[in-house]
């Protein structure tokens, strides 16, 4: 039924951002985030349904425990998913209306919260740079440093790549086998 109303957690991956996100939780799912990332890369409406429950959880809550660990969620998603999630969450209207406006000042957000927000903005934006498609990122980084934003200093070297090449599933090859040479008299024999 919450699927008829639109409900974004009614969802598979939905389901899994939502227990993936729960205040009650007392650290990160590592188990439940990489099943979200497969959900989203093995399925037709992956990508789209898990930024509509992302964009819920993250918008007008107050719970701000909930948020970073959404957070988490996303970024654990940007770095091991593929195009299809990246064009959705790069999009010009997604930073502003997801993530800028989750550390607007109305909302009164902890330190942590905003340099975790600017640090992912800046991150994708520097990732994404030369990618046309996924600009938006780009643009929203520029506008908010123009305005005189600063951003956290960011450690280069800790980051890991945005998005991990997929899984190749390959045949078992067949190596040919060679006798191990029991003892220097058995190598010495073969080169003679």
């Amino acid at each position: 039924m919450d699927y008829l109303l639109g409900s974004p957690f009614s969802t598979p991956v939905g389901q899994r951002i939502e227990r993936a996100t729960s205040a009650v939780l007392r650290a990160e799912d590592w188990g439940l985030n990489m099943e979200i990332c497969d959900i989203i890369n093995e399925t037709d409406d992956g990508p789209r349904d898990a930024v509509k429950a992302i964009k819920k959880r993250v918008v007008a809550n107050n719970n701000f425990q909930e948020v970073m660990l959404t957070l988490t969620v996303l970024e654990a998603c940007v770095k091991n998913c593929g195009r299809r999630f990246h064009a959705l969450i790069a999009a010009q209207d997604f930073i502003e209306g997801v993530l800028v406006r989750a550390i607007l000042p109305k909302y009164n957000p902890p330190t942590a919260l905003t340099d975790r927000v600017l640090s992912l903005i800046q991150s994708w934006a520097d990732a994404f740079r030369s990618s046309p498609s996924l600009s938006g990122v780009v643009l929203v980084y520029e506008d908010l440093r123009r305005r005189g934003l600063e951003f956290p200093m960011t450690d280069l070297d800790a980051l890991s790549p945005i998005h991990t090449p997929s899984r190749v599933r390959q045949a078992p090859v067949s190596l040919p086998t060679y006798r191990q040479p029991r003892s220097i008299i058995d190598i010495i024999s073969r080169i003679a």
